[in-house]
């Protein structure tokens, strides 16, 4: 074994997620859960919706940081259920989508500040933005628009 469940989830809250590098894997609340099985460290892993085109390469790269630290048996699980939500994203990891200029997703259904300006006066300009989690908005006082991360 050698490495601590909680070393393990540090090593893991540096593996950045592919589509939005500010975020880590954990942050996101894509990690479930990390366990010993006697000499084998599974991970288990729930990904932001069932088609997430990511969910190839963040498995990769969880190997991959884990293989860094001296880890060479590896079980990633994948659950689906319950499904992942928004709910799950850690307030760190909300304060790093805002500072990155992507709203973190709110209850109501739409960002009530602009990450930009913290305008308040917004439009939703597409319910689809550069991942499907996203929806593009625009904020009328800086006229910038922004990623908003949806609600799930």
């Amino acid at each position: 074994m050698g490495a601590s469940v909680e070393q393990i989830w540090e090593w893991l809250d540096a593996v950045p997620d592919p589509e939005i590098p500010v975020i880590s894997l954990v942050d996101l609340g894509i990690i479930r859960d990390v366990a010993w099985q006697g000499d084998t460290l599974q991970v288990t892993v729930t990904p932001t919706y069932s088609g997430c085109p990511a969910t190839s390469i963040i498995n990769l790269d969880i190997e991959t940081a884990l293989r860094a630290h001296g880890i060479d048996k590896i079980a990633l699980k994948r659950q689906l259920s319950p499904a992942w939500t928004t709910d799950w994203l850690t307030e760190k990891g909300r304060a790093k989508l805002e500072e990155y200029g992507i709203a973190p997703p709110q209850p109501a259904g739409g960002p009530q500040r602009c990450p930009r300006c913290q305008g308040e006066n917004l439009e939703r300009l597409s319910q689809f933005g550069s991942t499907p989690c996203k929806a593009q908005w625009r904020c009328k006082d800086c006229l910038e628009p922004f990623d908003y991360f949806k609600c799930i």
